[in-house]
């Protein structure tokens, strides 16, 4: 099977709440993650790395796939004045934070030595039908 390297589209950043442990030479862990929205050009997976959110709709749907290599977990949303400004009418959906746990190559969903979204080609197809059209996809390892 082939998989593909999936760079989401970025809507905003680590909120203030976000909770996180930096170690030096290690990856950052992030325990509670806040999604702050700056703008969103309306995409369901959407990324602030090394984490990943999706929307309510498109984590049913990979669950309903029965897609491997991912939990899912609370976030919480803000958006920020200038978001409220761009899109005053534009209510955001509900989010769910995306969490990679699967092995590339093995899994559906698993991470790249360099904190990449690798994705196997099932589940790139459920992603492309679903929305990510702002994301870019490459052909992975």
């Amino acid at each position: 099977m082939n998989y593909y390297l999936v760079e989401p589209e970025v809507a905003g950043g680590w909120g203030k709440n976000t909770v996180f442990t930096r170690i030096a030479g290690k990856p950052t862990v992030v325990h509670k993650l806040h999604y702050h929205f700056e703008g969103w050009l309306g995409d369901e997976l959407l990324e602030s790395t090394p984490c990943f959110i999706v929307t309510e709709r498109l984590a049913k749907e990979i669950e309903q796939a029965k897609l491997t290599g991912i939990t899912f977990g609370d976030v919480e949303i803000t958006a920020s004045e200038q978001f409220n400004e761009l899109y005053p009418n534009r209510e955001l959906p509900n989010f769910l934070w995306l969490k990679i746990d699967g092995v590339h190559h093995i899994h559906d969903f698993g991470m790249t030595s360099d904190l990449g979204l690798a994705v196997s080609e099932t589940a790139l197809q459920l992603l492309k039908k679903i929305g990510i059209s702002n994301a870019s996809l490459v052909k992975a390892i």
